[in-house]
């Protein structure tokens, strides 16, 4: 346990369940085990190509640089380290995370956390910086940090001069309730906005915290008056220590359904879960299409209004097929996930095992020694394709055009 005199001072001494204080004050309740409870609920570990990086998506790593904070929150995901004097990380590290990111072309984001990177020594951080912007594939660079709710004195003008030397760099902070945005805090805020650093927040859904519409509505409403952008609301994480903390998946959708709509769009975060195992984050989020069929789909709006969307019936979406090929394709091996499956290039996802088990420990035979047999027909591969006209071909199915639904001429039957 670790709090900061300036947190400690928003605390409300006469109440026990004073927001500020049931973040980071103990309870013996964080000894009860729950189910799914787990160390590393979220897997990074097992993610971690070298020592505090973690590559789970496509293009951008999480590189963890400290295990230490200014203060310490109650249902932090990673408190198997952080506090840890024995965990925490070295310049070996940030050498072999470097490494990594040289060669590495396809990540082109990298978000710093730990810990909290604003505790480092502004000349620690400053060579980490100048080491990723030294990388010419590193687009953006982003910090995620608490100091400025925890320590808003740490933000002086010397060190925002500092971060402005490494844009594009962006920030997430992590508030969670309106008592937390103080004179201070706004203060901070607007020297790192000043110095041309987007901002934005993220909260977790935290039982008798903020898991209020009416809450959560103050709170974006005060982030966004000081140039913050609401970024994320997490679920809270299977973490141990985290179980009296957890809301219900539906308090969050309930959250949702009472921001959007009832204020501006830019003041909505998005609701995720980050899957349990590893899997990322997964958006949540109230149900807006009721229904659909051909050429038409049904909509609610926020009030219970229902409407109906009539799609196009000539809309070809191979139009765009000739400025595609001009944008560069970027590489993501192996996890391109359902959107590779609506480009076309599988036909399905199967869980790890899946051909096996479904052989059932039988043997090649006559009736399954052609696999072309379960593979589709592409008409677009044929050899007598027209692709002259620089769009994307456009397959007849019974005698219609896949495109756009219209029949075509009888010479073309």
């Amino acid at each position: 346990m670790d709090v900061t005199p300036y947190f400690a001072s928003l605390i409300d001494l006469d109440d026990p369940l004073c927001p500020v204080r049931r973040q980071v004050i103990p309870l013996g309740r964080e000894l009860q085990a729950f189910e799914g409870m787990m160390e590393d609920s979220l897997a990074e570990d097992a993610h971690s190509p070298v020592p505090g990086l973690v590559h789970r998506y496509p293009d951008r790593v999480l590189m963890l640089i400290t295990t230490q904070c200014a203060s310490y929150c109650r249902y932090c995901t990673r408190s198997r380290i952080v506090g840890s004097s024995h965990e925490n990380f070295n310049k070996t590290d940030f050498e072999a995370q470097l490494d990594y990111l040289r060669r590495t072309p396809q990540v082109r984001d990298v978000l710093i956390s730990g810990g909290d990177p604003l505790t480092l020594a502004p000349k620690t951080l400053d060579t980490i910086l100048s080491g990723l912007r030294a990388i010419e594939h590193i687009e953006i660079i982003r910090i995620g940090s608490r100091v400025p709710v925890f320590l808003p004195q740490r933000i002086t003008d010397e060190f925002c001069a500092m971060l402005r030397q490494y844009h594009p760099l962006w920030m997430n902070i992590h508030t969670n309730h309106p008592k937390e945005i103080t004179p201070e805090l706004s203060h901070a805020l607007a020297k790192l906005a000043d110095a041309g650093i987007p901002l934005g927040n993220q909260s977790v859904l935290l039982a008798g915290i903020n898991d209020s519409v009416n809450i959560q509505r103050e709170l974006v409403h005060k982030l966004v008056c000081n140039r913050v952008r609401p970024y994320y609301l997490y679920q809270c994480d299977l973490v141990k220590g985290a179980g009296h903390f957890r809301t219900t998946v539906a308090k969050g959708i309930e959250i949702i359904e009472g921001l959007r709509g009832h204020t501006s769009g830019y003041a909505v975060p998005t609701y995720v879960v980050d899957a349990p195992g590893g899997g990322g984050k997964i958006p949540v989020m109230p149900q807006y299409l009721i229904s659909q069929a051909p050429g038409k789909v049904v909509l609610r709006n926020y009030e219970g209004y229902i409407t109906t969307y009539e799609e196009p019936t000539d809309y070809d979406p191979g139009m765009v097929e000739h400025l595609d090929r001009q944008v560069t394709r970027r590489p993501e091996p192996g996890q391109s996930g359902v959107a590779g499956l609506l480009a076309g290039e599988a036909l399905a996802i199967k869980p790890q095992g899946f051909d096996a088990l479904h052989k059932r420990g039988g043997t090649t035979h006559r009736l399954n020694v052609d696999a072309t047999k379960w593979q589709p027909y592409h008409a677009d591969k044929s050899p007598d394709v027209n692709h002259s006209n620089g769009h994307a071909p456009s397959v007849k199915v019974n005698g219609t055009n896949k495109h756009n639904g219209s029949k075509p001429d009888k010479s073309s039957i």
